[in-house]
């Protein structure tokens, strides 16, 4: 019997080990992994890249595509803040709607939370779903999720998604939906409004887009800029010398100011016409050229994953937010275009060298938010950042450097001028625009805790 005893002992204590052991084992390729091997800024400037290679492929307007921008980024913020609530604070309640997001109720891996948040909210938002996909693909495939606990993946990814869930929720009450259903523009017949322009003379893009929820202002009127010069074609008449400056400038520019308005050009629908053949060439959108200028600064100054996703989260709201408002102005005035006049009046072969967007004059959306983004920028890393602005050699265009985002900011704005497709009083009226808004917004927005 104590043989026995001693045996079914030993066979208990064996069972408990092996338990113990199993348990460990479990535990350590459940729990234990290790996670700063994901704490990689470049897995959040892919993403958004991918993004953007969608959203030039899809072809949105600029109005659009800082939707399209916006949500996932501020997704992935709320998600990433997470790793340091002590230091980052959560937009929750400070942009209009926002309410605080769920919290993991099991471990997970923040930074796969907030690449699967990208994932999820920009696949909802854009057409080419299996383009877009292809990124994620590739991306899994990284060795280092090999050792990633199965668990802790399956939990981010579920994360990621319910967050996702939350934030579109969020975004389908902003009027977006709304708003595709509102009647188009009537043209009018005077010189003074908008008309459609060569070469496809397409109609006015998002008359409506002032209606869309703003995120940190008030509304979309809440920094009007003054009331446009009144279209007089009398040689002595203001509005007649802003015409003839942009008509004057666009027939003797320099190299640089050629090479000036290209660059910042960031028309997403170039068309191009060839005795009967007609074909496109897409490009990012001027928002996109500051989202991207965001992953620039942003790798220059070394800036970990959770400064990163800050810096694009307070530009594309930014961004929203100035879109927003210059739209309520450009529909409002509903001012006509120099290239309308010009060829009506002064020379009816004069081009300009830029295409002219589908869209009213006044203010210059280039001028507005490029300001604001600048002083988003400028308040994170200072007045004298310079950098070298790569944004535009994909397609086929030189690098440009600037000692700050204020010398960006001027350029993209004087550019338009340069391109032919925006009269001054647009450009001055539309940076100090912008400059109200970014200030507002870099003053109210506290994502970070002192």
């Amino acid at each position: 019997m104590c043989n026995k005893k001693k045996k079914l002992i030993k066979k208990i204590f064996l069972i408990k080990l092996n338990y113990l052991i199993l348990l460990l084992i479990v535990s350590c390729t459940s729990l234990e992994y290790d996670d700063s091997k994901f704490d990689n800024p470049q897995f959040i400037h892919n993403s958004i890249k991918n993004l953007t290679d969608v959203i030039v492929y899809d072809i949105f307007s600029p109005p659009v595509a800082s939707r399209v921008y916006s949500y996932p980024i501020i997704a992935a913020y709320e998600i990433l803040r997470q790793k340091d609530t002590l230091k980052y604070n959560s937009l929750a309640y400070q942009l209009n709607g926002l309410k605080e997001i769920p919290k993991p109720q099991e471990p997970v891996n923040f930074n796969i939370a907030a690449i699967e948040a990208i994932r999820n909210i920009g696949k909802s938002l854009i057409f080419s779903e299996a383009r877009y996909e292809k990124f994620y693909e590739d991306f899994y495939s990284n060795k280092i999720f090999k050792d990633l606990p199965k668990k802790i993946l399956k939990n981010s990814k579920q994360y990621g998604l319910i967050v996702s869930e939350h934030i579109l929720n969020w975004a389908s009450k902003d009027n977006y939906n709304q708003t595709r259903t509102f009647p188009k523009y009537t043209i009018k017949s005077e010189d003074e409004f908008w008309k459609p322009t060569p070469p496809d003379y397409m109609d006015g893009i998002e008359q409506h887009w002032s209606k869309i929820r703003t995120m940190v202002i008030d509304s979309s009127s809440q920094y009007p800029a003054p009331k446009p010069f009144k279209v007089n074609l009398k040689k002595n008449s203001p509005f007649y010398g802003q015409l003839m400056e942009v008509y004057n400038v666009t027939t003797n520019l320099s190299d640089e100011q050629v090479e000036m308005a290209k660059f910042w050009d960031c028309n997403p629908y170039v068309s191009h016409h060839k005795g009967h053949a007609m074909f496109a060439t897409k490009k990012i959108t001027p928002g996109g050229h500051w989202i991207n200028i965001c992953k620039i600064v942003s790798e220059k100054s070394n800036s970990n994953d959770l400064e990163s996703i800050r810096t694009y989260a307070l530009v594309s709201i930014a961004l929203f937010d100035s879109f927003i408002s210059c739209w309520d102005e450009k529909w409002k005035t509903i001012v006509v275009r120099p290239e309308t006049l010009i060829n009506e009046y002064i020379d009816e072969d004069w081009l300009p060298l830029l295409q002219t967007p589908p869209f009213p004059e006044y203010t210059s959306g280039h001028s507005v938010i490029s300001r604001a983004s600048a002083v988003i920028l400028t308040k994170i890393y200072g007045d004298k950042f310079s950098f070298d602005d790569t944004s535009e050699i994909e397609f086929g265009l030189p690098m440009r450097s600037f000692d700050s985002f204020i010398h960006a900011s001027d350029e993209a704005a004087i550019s338009r001028l340069y391109g032919g497709i925006h009269y001054e009083m647009a450009i001055s009226n539309g940076v100090t625009q912008g400059q109200e808004i970014g200030d507002f917004i870099s003053n109210k927005l506290m994502t970070k805790k002192n």
